[in-house]
């Protein structure tokens, strides 16, 4: 059985999201207050532009940050076993989304 291709364009948005998700961070502004999951935006300025167009990520322009939205982190999680990448063990358990942003 021949294995599906994906090309070149499309790896490069997967592999893309799939980084920003394996090295993702969170920042406490509020105590007790959980924040959603950040990426920094150093890739191709087109990848990030198509990845926020399919609201995967969100951001502003000058900022070097995005934040993983919802749909995001379950396309990045598809994607890592698509390719067979286990998430790092000590981020296994944490939430997705925050419950106080479940309204955005």
């Amino acid at each position: 059985m021949k294995e599906e291709m994906t090309g070149a364009k499309e790896a490069v948005r997967e592999l893309t999201l799939a980084l920003m998700f394996l090295t993702r961070f969170r920042t406490k502004r509020k105590k007790g207050q959980e924040d959603p999951w950040s990426a920094w935006k150093g890739y191709d300025f087109d990848v990030v532009d198509e990845l926020m167009e399919k609201d995967f990520i969100r951001g502003f322009a000058r900022g070097r940050s995005v934040i993983l939205s919802k749909n995001g982190m379950a396309e990045a999680r598809r994607i890592i076993a698509k390719y067979g990448i286990e998430d790092w063990e000590s981020l296994r358990g944490e939430s997705d989304w925050p419950e106080w942003m479940e309204s955005l």
